[in-house]
């Protein structure tokens, strides 16, 4: 087998490459790139989904980062057990080809209890007192705290909101040498998010998110390096790209209009009742899958949506049929933005009603995903002060609510999850693939056959693998 690292470098794509990232485009310039056409939708859980089983979201059942399950009645949002995607996964496609092969899966979605043979993954933990402890999971658990004693714990706060920055990413690089120097892993497998902040915050204004592109041009060219004196390929990859966006749709607020939602008062606030409501979206990026629970209502819910601006395709059986997406877990209708547009979970008309877990992180409560997250509070005079005493009070464990989250969707200037116009604004696939024509298009299930081909090589492989 030939060692390989493949380093997924979240939100690159052509139109990036070249702006203040001087190590990625000598890569590219020794190497073949592909453009990928995303499937839809074009996120996280999907994508990487796409690419490690070689399927569509009908077979290996992904159709978002989140979904409803309709068993329990509950919105099931970043889940992490592997066993929730179905297929045989490209790790255990070589092992089967080399019994010796190994696989380490650092920091990609869908890293618990696993085959791999290492892996890191995020794990807060969650005491009875109310508490929330940053910490990671890993395979073998051994790992966990001879990596937190070596490495330092990991940065939680920098891996996702306000304070998202490049020391997450540099933490999971670091990982990622580690776990080759200790367990020199046939695959490396390793995430590395920091584009997709600033991307989501300024989408494409090339002076604000310059910095960021310099940032993991340094963390990429130094793995690159790393890897390559130790004789592993690298390969880049990417999930999606993200564009430009000004119109936030709130699909919920519309059906709250129609009297499809259920409202539940709790403590002075309001939550969806989703297994009462006639009608809800469940939003993810510039994707809603729309959960018609009364099928009378089906016909005049694909109209409103045809009619609401920012909505450019409302797909139906027909429809979900064609882009892969008829599973179980889809939407009965599904809501695809156009090009400046992206969908929130708000379903309140009133800020003061607003849950409480509206003004904070918490991407398992919300009913979709929320890229406000990302934003202190304009509102807040002192926001450092705030968070230090909030944090001060979660030290002497008093209980605290880190409401610092604005609720002012017109902040995000980035989105994905529809498939770009431009091919420009498509992910990659970067390396040394000798099936990979120059200049040539891939889906994004196609990518698995020439990450197979590659690990491959040396093993008496002689073509490309189907997913």
């Amino acid at each position: 087998m030939q060692r390989t690292a493949i380093l997924n470098v979240v939100g690159l794509t052509p139109r990036l490459i070249g702006q203040a990232t001087p190590q990625i485009t000598a890569f590219v310039e020794r190497h073949r790139i592909a453009r990928v056409q995303p499937t839809l939708p074009a996120v996280t859980c999907t994508a990487q989904s796409c690419f490690l089983t070689g399927r569509l979201p009908r077979d290996h059942g992904v159709v978002a980062n989140g979904w409803y399950d309709r068993d329990y009645a509950e919105t099931r949002f970043w889940k992490q057990p592997n066993m929730l995607v179905s297929g045989e996964k490209l790790w255990e496609a070589l092992r089967r080809a080399d019994p010796e092969f190994t696989c380490a899966k650092l920091f990609w979605w869908f890293n618990m209890y696993s085959s791999a043979d290492f892996s890191i993954t995020p794990r807060p933990l969650y005491p009875a007192d109310g508490r929330k402890v940053f910490d990671v999971h890993t395979q073998p658990m051994g790992l966990r705290e001879k990596i937190k004693k070596e490495l330092g714990a990991f940065p939680f706060p920098h891996f996702w909101g306000p304070a998202s920055s490049i020391k997450s990413t540099q933490w999971i690089a670091e990982s990622a040498k580690w776990i080759e120097e200790k367990c020199w892993p046939s695959l490396s497998l390793v995430y590395l998010p920091h584009l997709d902040y600033d991307l989501q915050r300024y989408g494409l204004d090339f002076e604000k998110i310059g910095p960021a592109l310099k940032e993991i041009d340094d963390v990429v060219g130094d793995l690159i390096s790393f890897y390559e004196k130790r004789s592993i390929k690298v390969l880049l990859l990417s999930e999606y790209g993200i564009t430009d966006v000004d119109r936030p749709v709130h699909l919920n607020r519309l059906f709250r209009e129609k009297g499809w939602l259920s409202i539940k008062e709790e403590l002075g606030r309001e939550t969806l009742d989703l297994g009462a409501c006639r009608v809800f979206a469940l939003a993810d990026h510039q994707l809603a899958h729309i959960y018609v629970q009364d099928s009378s209502l089906m016909g005049e819910v694909a109209e409103l949506l045809q009619s609401t601006p920012g909505v450019g395709q409302v797909m139906g059986k027909q429809e979900k049929f064609f882009a892969g997406l008829d599973h179980h877990r889809s939407g009965d209708l599904i809501a695809v933005a156009d090009f400046r547009s992206w969908f929130t979970y708000y379903y309140w008309e009133n800020d003061k009603m607003a849950p409480d877990f509206a003004r904070c992180v918490d991407i398992h409560r919300k009913p979709g995903y929320d890229p406000v997250e990302l934003f202190l509070d304009p509102k807040i005079k002192h926001p450092k002060l705030k968070l230090a005493w909030k944090l001060f009070l979660k030290s002497i464990r008093q209980r605290t609510l880190f409401d610092v989250i604005p609720l002012d969707a017109t902040l995000v200037k980035g989105s994905h999850g529809r498939i770009p116009d431009d091919q420009d604004d498509w992910p990659v696939l970067i390396g040394d693939l000798p099936h990979l024509p120059r200049s040539l298009t891939l889906g994004a299930q196609e990518v698995f056959a020439h990450l197979y081909e590659h690990c491959a090589r040396g093993n008496g492989y002689q073509g490309v693998a189907k997913g």
